[in-house]
């Protein structure tokens, strides 16, 4: 082997490894594709990567409000007024009869009409923060049977009633409007 065909052997082994090097790396295409792909599984996976407390205080919000609705409706179509009465220390509420009597829960069969979150491992982070009924810090509230809700001492409700729930730093009110006792959740 001459000289020359030494040296021309090692340029053409130098020309293959600079080759290789810069095939080594990624292309911009590739990166972008991969950026593309980290960016849908991360909107996939944020949303449902939502805190637990913020999907109980929405369950619980929910829950409030069509038990109240429920007492409003009992109390239409029974011609008798029904009651929700809560309790912020035990962050539990019950429907109760005309009697003031505990009602039978309609679908838990056997069962008394009452909910604490602190015994629902499904609610267990939500906390009955306030409650304020006629602006007054009532805790309880009464639908006649036209579904006009009133307070714990037999008056008309004058201002809206609430019942704040809280949950780590999410928070929700459920509203009940004088008068018509429309209820809605905030």
């Amino acid at each position: 082997m001459t000289t020359q065909n030494v040296e021309r052997r090692m340029i053409m082994m130098q020309l293959v490894r600079s080759t290789n090097m810069l095939r080594s790396g990624f292309t911009i295409i590739e990166v972008l594709m991969v950026i593309v792909i980290l960016g849908i599984a991360a909107a996939v996976v944020v949303p449902m990567a939502s805190s637990a407390g913020s999907m109980q205080i929405r369950a619980a919000a929910n829950m409030i409000a069509a038990d109240m609705e429920y007492a409003k409706s009992m109390a239409i179509s029974r011609g008798q007024s029904y009651s929700v009465e809560f309790f912020t220390a035990t962050h539990s509420y019950r429907v109760l009869d005309p009697n003031g009597v505990l009602i039978p829960h309609p679908v838990k069969k056997g069962f008394n009409y009452e909910v604490n979150f602190k015994n629902d491992g499904r609610l267990d982070r939500v906390n009955i923060f306030s409650v304020n009924f006629d602006g007054l810090g009532k805790n309880k509230v009464t639908f006649d049977y036209l579904g006009t809700p009133y307070d714990e001492d037999g008056g008309e409700l004058d201002n809206v009633g609430a019942v704040t729930l809280k949950s780590g730093s999410a928070t929700r009110i459920v509203n009940v409007e004088p008068l018509t006792g429309f209820i809605s959740i905030n």
